[in-house]
């Protein structure tokens, strides 16, 4: 079988998306001592680059299964890359306040522990589904889960700002979505791995 370039198109794309999350983050959690930042003021240029990033989740798969592509590499950036990212940003709108007097963090510490810990336990489902060799394809409630997250928190940073409040409480809403999809979504992963794999046999030596 012929090897394929690991430094390919479809793996710097995932790159780029794992080197856009720190420039996020200083992004979100830097006071500006200005109004606007290259014509943007700080939730519009953080909400442009989260989508950006977000997209090129969908881009780098493309590509990689258009181009035949698909390296042993490039499926372990991939998940790291979209955990970075989300949980990243969750953990920075945690530490942010809301721009209306008496608002607390834009998103609740717990909310952000349940999306966070679920994408984790996923983690680990997978890890030891790879070392059984089991694959175990992602739902579709998984699926619905990313889109609809990355909606939530584009609409909490935009909303962060005057007079965009209802789109704040918008994405917040969503958000409370998210938690309760990440939840059963978790739940039915797990009983297609324990269907799959045996929990209490001895794992390979």
């Amino acid at each position: 079988m012929a090897r394929v370039k690991v430094l390919n198109l479809p793996n710097w794309i995932t790159a780029f998306r794992i080197f856009l999350v720190p420039l996020i983050v200083v992004i979100l959690l830097t006071e500006f001592r200005f109004e606007r930042w290259f014509f943007f003021n700080r939730e519009e240029l953080a909400v442009g680059i989260f989508v950006l990033a977000s997209l090129t989740d969908l881009l780098d798969g493309y590509l990689a299964r258009k181009r035949k592509e698909v390296t042993t590499l490039g499926q372990l950036l991939d998940p790291i890359a979209d955990k970075l990212l989300i949980s990243s940003v969750l953990i920075s709108l945690v530490e942010i306040k809301g721009s209306t007097p008496g608002s607390g963090s834009l998103v609740p510490a717990w909310l952000a522990v349940v999306i966070v810990g679920r994408e984790f336990a996923v983690t680990g489902f997978r890890m030891i589904a790879a070392v059984h060799q089991v694959s175990i394809p992602a739902g579709v409630l998984g699926k619905w889960k990313m889109v609809t997250q990355v909606f939530a928190i584009a609409f909490i940073i935009w909303g962060n700002q005057r007079d965009w409040e209802w789109l704040r409480l918008t994405g917040e809403g969503l958000l409370y979505f998210v938690a309760f999809i990440a939840v059963v979504s978790m739940i039915e992963y797990f009983i297609k791995f324990s269907r799959r794999i045996d929990l209490f046999q001895e794992g390979p030596s």
